[in-house]
């Protein structure tokens, strides 16, 4: 049962695109009436690290951190390859990669945990007289801009601002968030109706952070640290840096390569928080899937009727959700690309959950197809 993503890795346009002892992801109270997963043996091992030297070499990928659940319990996480090259510094399952659009899955859990707790509905307008920001952005908007809801936003239905050539999101580096958004939305006029149309917009998860802002009086990263992420035991995620200098301790170097984007520390990395700013080990991403991820191997931090709203696509792309690529198994997954970086999540409806992490973004990494393999090299994980 293999991903599908070719479709949608075209729509997205590459938006953004050692063996540790099993660590439980589920509570100590409920860790004895669960059986243990199985871990690879020796020669599943083997053939595990041969798939990711038969990834990376190719390509000249420089390092690569993978890491795999399978019923709430981590049966396999590892780092390859070279954190940092100059230094000669190797990846282990501690370093932390920029994640890119992956944050996206994150932000949507995030707005869902305050559905939840009833501040926020998905009908709810955006902009303008009766909507959640207001005129914090401008004086008056055009007609379209005020029809947006939250749900277009989760959605990519917002009507525009999609990751082209002329994605918002990418333009302009010296402006700060507030004055990004008032530029766009003075500038961009949207290409469709609301709701009628799927266009992959990072600039619209961008405004979904700043509805988070607006909800929670709490900086983005705060609220998702205390409301999502503590929530899954994960402690050292965090809203990247822009530069080398800037870079967090246990962070990776990220090599651009020709043609993928050159210069990794060339963007506004901070300013893409709720769309693309995350750092994480794979670790974390597990964790933070097997959160979520619908099953009662480990307790999920959303109610199942919200995680249901949460992973039902619209008729306008039956493959994306809110902020989750969705297919009919039901597998739900993210990838995440920027120069440098090149990330995929993954939660199968079979069980298991994994990501794989790499600091490098060049032409023909599949890292869908290296886990896939990686997963069925394991017959007794049932992938």
């Amino acid at each position: 049962m293999k991903i599908s993503r070719r479709t949608y890795l075209k729509q997205t346009a590459l938006a953004s695109a050692a063996c540790a002892l099993p660590a439980m992801l589920i509570s100590k109270s409920a860790a004895a009436e669960v059986e243990p997963q199985p871990v690879p043996t020796e020669r599943e091992t083997a053939a595990i690290e041969k798939i990711a030297q038969q990834t990376m070499e190719p390509h000249n990928a420089p390092g690569l951190s993978v890491a795999i659940s399978r019923h709430g319990q981590m049966v396999f996480q590892r780092g390859f390859g070279f954190a940092n090259k100059t230094s000669g510094e190797r990846v282990t399952s501690a370093n932390l990669f920029r994640i890119a659009s992956i944050s996206k899955p994150i932000t949507s859990v995030a707005i869902f945990s305050l559905i939840e707790q009833g501040r926020l509905r998905l009908d709810d307008l955006i902009f303008g007289a009766q909507g959640i920001l207001k005129f914090d952005y401008g004086d008056d908007y055009p007609e379209l801009v005020k029809k947006i809801t939250l749900h277009h936003l989760l959605t990519h239905t917002g009507g525009g601002w999609e990751n082209d050539g002329d994605d918002p999101m990418f333009r302009k580096p010296e402006l700060n968030q507030q004055a990004l958004i008032t530029w766009a939305l003075r500038n961009h006029a949207l290409k469709n109706e609301p709701g009628t149309h799927y266009a992959y917009s990072n600039f619209g998860y961008c405004i979904l952070g700043r509805v988070i802002e607006k909800i929670t009086g709490q900086t983005y990263s705060d609220f998702v640290q205390s409301a999502v992420l503590a929530k899954c035991g994960i402690k050292d995620m965090r809203v990247g840096g822009n530069t080398l200098a800037q870079r967090a301790p246990g962070e990776v170097v990220y090599y651009g390569q020709e043609g993928s984007g050159t210069d990794a520390y060339n963007m506004n990395v901070t300013r893409m928080d709720s769309h693309g700013g995350w750092i994480a080990t794979a670790s974390d991403l597990v964790r933070f899937a097997t959160h979520v991820d619908g099953f009662d191997f480990t307790p999920n931090i959303l109610e199942a009727k919200t995680i249901k709203a949460m992973t039902t696509a619209t008729a306008a792309n039956a493959n994306y959700a809110c902020g989750w690529c969705v297919n009919r198994f039901p597998n739900w997954w993210h990838t995440g690309s920027l120069p440098g970086t090149l990330t995929v999540m993954v939660r199968t409806a079979s069980g298991l959950s994994w990501a794989a992490l790499t600091n490098t973004r060049a032409e023909g990494i599949n890292l869908d197809a290296m886990m896939w393999k990686m997963v069925n090299a394991v017959p007794a994980w049932k992938a």
